[in-house]
């Protein structure tokens, strides 16, 4: 570190007023300029609550953050989470399924419209060219993947000019290429703009190169930090933020019986159109009872509407010819029937699943497929979804709200929500979102032993090879 180089941002022995955002010792951070820095840790470690008290989300009872850059914090410091999507759009009361109701998404503005006059002309077609963002333009922000909305969020953030970037697990939900573009941008806008970049990550493998500084936070607590190099090589210190995961427990047993079904899903030339856009054409798939496949694809080529087909949660599943669980869609079932025998998380799912209710209700809520917990559960039924949070590390968060643990902790509560009613079809869209090295190994371990169960067919959607669960040996792909 040279401490010649002027300070930006310094947070000096900061403690918030409200107990809930503290970490257990007051805060010191203080960033340089020429610094780019990872902010690296497990998930609830306190990264999020870091990243609030620098942009000035917090009261404090002691200490000061300041600022030494002129402009007001909050133009110059910007943050992205996944979730603003809530606040660009005023879309606090959408829902999940209001995406593929074409009645429903009249007062949503398109890309386009969000960025028109944010850049002159020809840096636009730069950026769109680059980061692929073109054919998303005449989308609206509903329609968006969840990886064309990280590229939206990061493109629209960079084009406000700030001089701090703060960027939450960005890397997560884009394609290969995608990945590498956005690297290149923040480290091309580091250099020739003096951004300065902060990231919270939560896999020391997504630290980039251009990242010059390393903070570690744990429990809590910030430790030393140290360079990208010195990093990188501390062995002793990723084992501590990341222990390795045990082997899981033997899965909570389920009374219901195996299913004995032959074809799991069938499509048959299935053709989608959405706003004069053809996603899906002429597409067939056939899945079997207990096959495991991987999906794949890269951002926008139309996974995720697939699964909603899949899901029952897209109209337009019964204008199509679709077999399911041996039966053709629309011969008499109810949705609720189709939903009973599918567990499904997704990145869209975490997008809109924002109810104030304990973690444990949330669990729970996975019995009656249901965005909140509308109906009593059996004390029998409470116990079952207790024992696979704790399969899944996370009892102790059970009376805790579902909107005050951090994205890797919903995510995790989403997961045990998939498996609690044993399902025949498991639906899996990017479900390793967020979580840290010690949390992915846990979660891949415990879908390898659900599936090693008779019976049990699979479907996992990621753009990263390498974290597929050990029984994935299909794989369906997906063009633009």
């Amino acid at each position: 570190m040279d401490c010649r180089q002027p300070l930006t941002v310094s947070i000096e022995q900061a403690v918030p007023q409200l107990p809930d955002m503290r970490f257990r010792e007051p805060v010191e951070w203080h960033l340089r300029e020429g610094e780019q820095w990872a902010v690296v840790g497990p998930n609830g470690s306190g990264k999020t609550l870091l990243a609030g008290l620098l942009q000035g989300r917090y009261l404090l009872k002691q200490g000061a953050v300041r600022f030494h850059f002129g402009g007001a914090a909050a133009e110059r410091v910007k943050g992205i989470a996944f979730k603003d999507i809530h606040s660009i759009a005023d879309s606090r009361n959408a829902y999940y399924q209001q995406r593929w109701h074409a009645t429903e998404t009249d007062g949503w503005p398109t890309v386009a419209e969000l960025l028109a006059g944010s850049f002159p002309a020809e840096t636009g077609e730069e950026i769109c060219t680059r980061f692929h963002i073109r054919e998303s333009l005449p989308k609206k922000l509903i329609h968006l993947s969840s990886g064309e909305l990280r590229k939206f969020l990061i493109l629209r953030t960079l084009l406000s000019n700030p001089k701090t970037l703060l960027l939450n697990n960005p890397f997560i939900g884009l394609d290969a290429a995608s990945r590498r573009v956005l690297a290149d941008m923040l480290a091309q806008l580091a250099r020739l703009k003096g951004l300065q970049v902060i990231l919270l990550l939560s896999n020391p493998a997504d630290i980039p190169d251009m990242i010059t500084r390393v903070l570690p936070v744990c429990d809590r607590r910030l430790l030393a930090p140290l360079s990208r190099t010195d990093f990188r090589s501390a062995a002793a210190l990723q084992a501590q933020l990341f222990p390795a995961a045990d082997a899981p427990a033997a899965l909570p047993f389920s009374e219901r019986k195996t299913s004995e079904h032959r074809i799991t899903f069938r499509m048959e030339r299935v053709h989608i159109r959405y706003a004069g856009r053809t996603i899906l054409k002429d597409l067939c798939w056939e899945v079997k009872n207990g096959e495991k496949w991987a999906l794949c694809g890269p951002n926008g080529s139309g996974k995720t509407l697939l699964l909603s087909l899949i899901y029952a949660d897209n109209p337009q599943s019964y204008a199509q010819t679709l077999f399911l669980f041996d039966h053709r869609r629309g011969t008499g079932e109810s949705i609720w029937e189709i939903k009973r025998r599918i567990g499904y998380v997704s990145p869209e799912m975490h997008l809109y699943y924002m109810e104030d209710i304990p973690t444990l209700e949330i669990v729970c809520s996975g019995f009656f497929d249901s965005t909140g917990l509308f109906r009593r559960c059996s004390d029998a039924q409470k116990r079952h979804a207790l024992e696979w949070m704790q399969l899944f590390g996370i009892e102790l968060l059970k009376d805790r709200s579902f909107l005050t643990l951090s994205s890797g902790e919903q995510r995790l509560a989403l997961l045990a929500r998939a498996f609690v009613k044993n399902p025949d079809l498991l639906i899996l869209d990017e479900p390793l979102h967020g979580l840290d090295v010690s949390n992915r190994l846990r979660a891949t371990r415990i879908i390898d032993a659900f599936c090693a169960r008779t019976g049990k067919t699979l479907i996992y959607v990621t753009h990263c090879p390498d974290e597929l669960p050990a029984c994935v040996d299909r794989r369906f792909e997906l063009t633009r």
